[in-house]
Parts: structure tokens; sequence; C-alpha cells
């Protein structure tokens, strides 16, 4: 039997649509997951014929996994994760069982922040940054007005912060290494300026851009991006020198064979990496690809990995916006409304809702607390971003607050940090953009 095994996977986004896509080719999936909750709600997961527990965090559980199933005669044809850091997992693994495999170096520098930094230090497109090892004195020229202070190998906007002062230094600091005590913690320079989310797949180190999106991004206490633009012209001097840098750092990393996205952020004429990660991107946006371009990028990687030459060619161009829903307090979910509302849109092409009804919701400290997206198309870029917009505005989480007792359980430190970002940016037009997705019952 054809056989495909997953490493991880999320219950929605682009790592589910995983299976489904591998489903249609007819392969058998087999998802190894460490989440307990995924085994006993097994039915929700149709597309996956075998799920089985294991640590995956532990290569030597997941090889000895793998030799069963082929002892049991299944006929491994890849084996694949779309889920940071079991990509590296994957791609190691492959190797040893004679598959096709990604660049597994690679894949181990961009899973490290800082390493991914060290690589293209003395270029033109690393931020200033710095690694601390302990709370000692900043060097004099990251004394700024801003920092950035992150975990290296934090994902999806977890455990970054922006500081202003030296006592918030200090705090986020202890903070970061109370999380992560064997890690140290990168301290970068705070960049202005526009970002682009670049999705690119290496083939025989030929650099394949699939898609440019810029990022509409909302601080909320996180960095977290709220809006994606599909840019469809990318021959103008300004993306040619994207290309350009897009080029330079992934061949600096040593990308052979693989897929991988960039973050990027445009500084006073200059590129700056914000991100690289070994993989497509995750929520919505194999579906935001596949409405611009007729592309659908998790079938062409899954191919890629499965030994086949995979397709980039687009079928159409439309102009796309991709607009998600976040929530400004915390509480329990009623219900959710407007869903069908928003389907009728103009221009609208999908609606997604995420949590049940009792589910606890929040503002975000992630990207995982995006609570649903509309995609939108339209005859011009900002008709698109209009759609979307509009369509967005129809949904209304219905939350109940919570009581003393739930709120404990969350950490104090992080619903001071929630509540002191949703009091600081009342004000702020992109955070009031959200203020009537939800109503809030005592």
């Amino acid at each position: 039997m054809k056989t495909i095994i997953f490493i991880g996977t999320n219950k929605s986004g682009s790592s589910y649509e995983a299976f489904k896509l591998s489903d249609n080719m007819r392969y058998y999936t087999v998802l190894l997951t460490n989440r307990k909750t995924f085994i006993k709600k097994r039915l929700e997961f149709p597309h996956v014929h075998f799920m089985e527990f294991c640590d995956i965090n532990n290569i030597y559980e997941i090889r000895k996994a793998i030799t069963s199933f082929i002892e049991k005669g299944l006929d491994i044809h890849a084996i694949v994760s779309f889920i940071d850091p079991y990509c590296y997992t994957a791609s190691i693994l492959s190797q040893e069982f004679g598959l096709k495999y990604f660049s597994a170096e690679a894949i181990s520098i961009m899973l490290d922040k800082i390493k991914s930094r060290e690589i293209l230090d003395g270029s033109p497109y690393v931020p200033f940054f710095y690694k601390m090892n302990d709370n000692k004195t900043l060097p004099n020229e990251m004394i700024k007005e801003s920092l950035i202070l992150k975990s290296p190998t934090s994902t999806g906007s977890k455990d970054v912060y922006r500081v202003q002062t030296y006592r918030q230094y200090e705090k986020v600091f202890h903070e970061i290494k109370k999380r992560y005590p064997d890690e140290p913690v990168l301290v970068e320079e705070y960049l202005e300026g526009p970002q682009y989310l670049v999705e690119t797949v290496t083939i025989n180190h030929e650099v394949h851009i699939v898609a440019i999106i810029e990022q509409e991004i909302t601080f909320t206490g996180r960095f977290i991006v709220t809006g994606y633009k599909m840019i469809l012209a990318h021959d103008n001097e300004f993306y040619r020198s994207l290309k350009e840098a897009v080029n330079f750092i992934i061949n600096k990393f040593g990308i052979k064979d693989g897929p991988c996205h960039l973050e990027i952020r445009y500084v006073k004429n200059k590129w700056k990496l914000i991100e690289a990660n070994p993989r497509i991107s995750g929520g919505a946006i194999n579906l935001f690809i596949e409405t611009a371009y007729g592309i659908n990028l998790v079938k062409e990687t899954l191919k890629f990995a499965l030994g086949f030459i995979p397709d980039f060619k687009y079928k159409y161009k439309k102009e796309s916006f991709l607009q998600y829903v976040i929530v400004l307090r915390e509480g329990v979910l009623i219900k959710v409304t407007g869903k069908n509302k928003a389907l009728n849109c103009p221009g609208v092409e999908q609606v997604y809702i995420r949590p049940k009804k009792g589910s606890a919701i929040m503002p975000p400290i992630s990207m995982g607390y995006r609570y649903a997206y509309v995609i939108a198309t339209g005859e011009s870029a900002d008709k698109a971003i209009e759609n979307a917009k509009y369509g967005t505005s129809n949904i209304k989480f219905h939350i109940r607050e919570m009581n003393d007792d739930t709120l404990n359980k969350r950490g104090k430190s992080e619903r001071e940090i929630l509540n002191t970002a949703y009091k600081n940016q009342q004000d702020n037009n992109k955070i009031n953009f959200f203020s009537n997705n939800f109503i809030l019952y005592n």
C-alpha cells in the first residue's frame, strides 16, 4: 500500500490540507502525533487513515514506528512534516530510509533564528542582532529606542517581544529565560517598514518564487499578521530587488531541495530578513495562493517529496486579499454569527471559523490565536481588500466573560501583557477594526 507518513499536524490549515490531498492522490496516510486529544477525537480526522501516538520529539521513537510499519507491509513513499521543528526530523529519516529528502542542514539553520542570522552576518540582509546568554549590560550599539527580544526557536510570533525601556528589557529577558533556560535570547533592532511573505520551493539549487505577499501587521503586544495582499506583478525594480535578496538568502542557507518561506522587511531601501521557515506557511496561505493563482502549493510540495516534478505554472491571476479575525477580550465562546452573510458578500470566496462553542478565546499572543478568516477577490487590489474587510465585518464572536478562577489558569504574566497591550492600543486604527467582531456578555 503506497503510504505517506506525516510527523505532526494541526487540525486545520496547510498541514491538515496535506492529508486531504494525499487521500485524493490515493496514498495511505499515517499520522504520528504526540497530541493525546487527537487520538481521543480520532473521528475528526477522516483523511488520516491511521493515527499512532508517538513521542515525535524523539527521533528514535519515530524510527522504531516507521520500521514497524514497513515490517507490517506498508510501502513508504515519503516521510514529511509541515510543522516546525519536525521538518528536520522528516528530512533526516527520509534520507535514512532511502526516500526523497529536503536539505537537512539548511532546515536546521532556519529552525534556529541565531544561526540564520549568523550565516548572513556581513551581508546587507541581516538586521543588527546580539546573542545574550545572560542579562548583562547591552553593548552600546544595541542601546536603541526599540528592541525586539525573542527565543531563537520561536514560531508564529510566540515569545517575540518589543521593548522600549531598559526596565522592559530586563523583565522580558527574565520571562524568556524562565521559559527557555537552556537557550540564549536573541536581541535585535526594531525595524520599521512594509513586510512581505515570500513562498519558495528550491529544486536542485534553483529557487522558484511561487508567491509574494504583502503583510498587514497588527500589534497587540505581539506582532500578529492579520491581513495578506497577493502581489501579482513581479517585474518592476522593487520586486526584482526582493527576488535578488531572496535568492541570496536561500543560497546562503544552502538549500538544494525543499520548500521555504521568508518574511522580509523593506527598511530604508534595503531588505532585512525577519523570519525563515523550511515549509509552506500555515493557516490559510495554501488556499490563498490557490485562490490567486490556481496553484495548490501543498500538493506540489507533496509531489516533490514523492520524487515527482512539481508544477508552479500560474493557471490564472486574481487580485486577492486574506483577512484574519482576532478578538480583543478574553472569554468563553457562546456562538459565532455572520458566516453565511460573509459568504454572500461580493468577491468573498472562502470563510473559515475555527473555534467551537464553549471554547476559551483570547486576544492573540501568537498567530494561533487568529479565530477566523475571509479570502476575497476583486477587479483591483483595493477592491479585493475592500471585499475581504467587508465580509469580515459580518462575523461576530459572542463571548461570555470568564470568572477569576478561569482567568488565573491562563498565567498572570500573559494576562498582564495582553491587558496592557489592549489598553495601549485602543486608539490604534488596526485594533479598532476588530472592535466590532465580538460581543461581550457579563
